[in-house]
């Protein structure tokens, strides 16, 4: 039976996501009696709401709550405070924007804060049904955000197809529980985990087909091949802000729910192997080699997200503590390296985004000195340059699988990393050896809250690449709670 405790001490663990909820809310409600010039009041509430959820989030008591269908420990504490600072950076790079498209309105704050509710809820949970109302709460607030501009076309053909894809897949997950529930009497993941370890429980034929109905619902949060192919529409189409929300805060809640499911599982996890193998590698292949044919720099980002996505599978693999840890740090810095590159992206972009194309970024070194090296360092990451956060994360993620016996994925994930280097130093090379090409002599200095959104993300990106034990050392006790 779930342990009970103290109402006072449940509501405390989940104070990030009280606090965030709340100020959602306030919000909306502000907008109702506010004029529109106290309008740019509703950023500074947002990052004062993240700033003091990242606070609780990090100050939580380890333990269950709500009968145990929410469990706080390590892993969840450390995801918790990955997609508040998500969401923190993801603020800071829309107010500039929101401002220049006359679109600053408080529905788009709260979304951010409803959206990143749902990723903690996610995160935290210790029961399907937990998972299932934390990835509602968070994708049906991405959909609208994916669709913000609504008199921008591309917005809604964006919106459209995330929102019909993602029930879709949606449903896959919500079937997986359901048949999960029907073979093991419980949707906890306790409960779940001990029924599969006795000697009563049912067939591993049967719990792998449940695992991977699940598996596909998370796999479409995730961008893994074969369940890809919304991303580049999405990210392209969506403002480039929301672009770089959903490249990595759905991502990182969607993967502490994977890793989860890989230790209550167990023998049915292990079942699942040879389909992460393959789907690992299928992310890395296809985002890998789509991206070199890319034109528009948010395609190409989408692209690299989905074989970045076959990168952290790699670990997932591993399904081991060395695995785990892995998955939380390369999260940790793929999450800063890619909201970096779309605060660059959002600032070449200019009003309605028309300058995204690959020949945009022509002699950027020469007009921005500053933004082109920002943008620099976190290409050089995503290549795995050492000195950069990436390059600790795929050595990581290299690690777990050769310690894991997984010696062939590892070399084809090497040699998709090099494949990756090409496309991205095709921008460095655009950056600093072209000249500018149309529109240069209009791009304006970069606002305030942009820039504190990229030199966070450039700061913590060499953070990881030069002291990752830091992050390291936690991932890998976290791991074990």
């Amino acid at each position: 039976m779930p342990v009970s405790f103290p109402a006072g001490v449940e509501y405390l663990r989940i104070l990030p996501e009280i606090i965030l909820t709340l100020a959602g809310v306030l919000i909306m409600l502000l907008e109702a009696v506010w004029s529109d010039q106290r309008r740019t009041v509703f950023a500074p509430i947002s990052l004062a709401a993240l700033a003091a959820a990242l606070w609780a989030a990090m100050a939580s008591s380890y333990g269950p709550a709500f009968s145990s269908m929410l469990a706080i420990g390590g892993s969840a504490t450390f995801f918790r405070a990955l997609v508040i600072v998500v969401g923190l950076l993801a603020v800071l790079a829309s107010s500039e924007y929101l401002t220049r498209e006359r679109a600053n309105g408080a529905e788009y704050y709260a979304l951010i804060l409803f959206s990143v509710v749902g990723q903690c809820v996610m995160v935290a949970a210790n029961d399907l049904l937990m998972v299932f109302v934390g990835l509602e709460i968070a994708s049906i607030a991405s959909y609208v955000l994916a669709g913000y501009l609504r008199d921008d076309p591309r917005n809604n053909e964006a919106a459209l197809k995330y929102f019909l894809l993602g029930s879709f897949a949606t449903a896959f997950l919500l079937y997986g529980v359901a048949w999960m529930y029907g073979l093991t009497g419980s949707t906890n993941l306790s409960i779940i985990r001990e029924v599969l370890l006795s000697s009563g429980a049912p067939s591993l034929g049967l719990t792998g087909v449940a695992a991977a109905l699940i598996f596909v619902g998370l796999a479409f949060k995730i961008s893994a091949a074969p369940f890809q192919i919304w991303a580049p529409d999405v990210y392209q189409g969506a403002p480039a802000p929301v672009s770089a929300f959903l490249s990595a805060g759905p991502k990182a809640a969607a993967f502490a729910v994977l890793v989860i499911f890989m230790v209550h599982f167990g023998a049915t996890a292990e079942q699942l192997q040879p389909v992460l193998w393959a789907c690992a590698l299928a992310s890395m292949v296809i985002g890998n080699f789509a991206a070199i044919q890319q034109s528009n720099i948010k395609r190409l980002l989408a692209y690299s997200s989905i074989a970045h996505a076959g990168y952290v599978l790699v670990a997932v693999t591993a399904n081991s503590e060395i695995g785990a840890a892995a998955v939380m740090f390369y999260m940790a810095a793929y999450a800063l390296t890619n909201i970096g590159a779309f605060a660059v992206v959002t600032h070449v972009a200019r009003k309605g985004e028309r300058f995204v194309s690959m020949s945009d970024f022509a002699g950027l070194s020469r007009r921005q000195p500053a933004m082109a090296a920002m943008l620099a360092l976190f290409l050089l990451s995503l290549i795995g340059v050492p000195l950069t956060g990436g390059f600790f994360g795929k050595f990581y993620i290299f690690k777990a699988a050769l310690d894991s016996h997984l010696v062939w994925l590892t070399v084809l994930g090497l040699l998709n990393s090099a494949v990756a280097a090409y496309y991205y130093l095709r921008v460095l090379v655009l950056m600093y050896f072209h000249e500018p090409g149309e529109g240069a002599e209009e791009l304006p200095a970069a606002g305030a809250s942009l820039q504190i959104a990229v030199y966070a993300c450039a700061i913590g990106t060499l953070v990881l690449g030069i002291l990752p034990d830091w992050v390291l050392d936690y991932a890998s006790k976290a791991a074990l709670k």
